[in-house]
């Protein structure tokens, strides 16, 4: 099998989905708090700017733009979730293997990365973030899904409040 290789460029912007070990949990919502604080806390020691982001109940997908002398998200990405999996309640679903191995398991050990090659495709993997509750069947209007970075972008007047439901196209825009 190959080895896979991350691109990994100072100051440069990625798409990324982070997923949950259990695709049925809804943890990411139920503890919507707590991921907040720990992604700003993580945001505040090891700086990146967010650009866009979906919190969904089992996966979030977000753009980030890393200072111009900085390449390393992995890093980001390992305190984001392993502070996140120290901090949930013990009771947080795990497999029965990684209880053997006494290991929380709540993420996915690898997540996807994409890096925005320029304007268009920074703008199509916003859209796809944003249109991402929808396309899930979670709300029918974009609007609607409360942890998105969706409200900022409508507040900053960038899109309008009733952008992307279901009927505004297809919904394929990124990845």
């Amino acid at each position: 099998m190959p080895h896979y290789r991350r691109e990994r460029i100072a100051g440069a912007t990625y798409f990324f989905t982070v997923t949950l070990a259990d695709r049925r949990s809804r943890i990411l919502v139920e503890e919507i708090a707590l991921l907040r604080q720990i992604y700003g806390e993580a945001s505040k020691r090891m700086p990146f700017k967010t650009v866009a982001i979906c919190v969904l109940p089992d996966h979030l997908h977000a753009v980030w733009e890393l200072p111009e002398d900085d390449r390393d998200y992995s890093l980001r990405w390992a305190l984001i979730k392993s502070q996140f999996s120290r901090a949930l309640p013990a009771m947080a679903s795990v497999s029965a293997s990684k209880s053997r191995k006494r290991e929380k398991g709540v993420w996915q050990r690898r997540f996807w990365e994409h890096r925005i090659k320029d304007e268009d495709d920074l703008a199509r993997h916003v859209d796809y973030i944003h249109f991402n509750p929808v396309k899930h069947g979670l709300v029918s209007q974009v609007g609607d899904w409360p942890y998105s970075s969706f409200h900022r972008y409508v507040a900053r007047g960038l899109l309008p409040a009733d952008w992307g439901g279901w009927n505004d196209g297809d919904g394929e825009f990124g990845e």
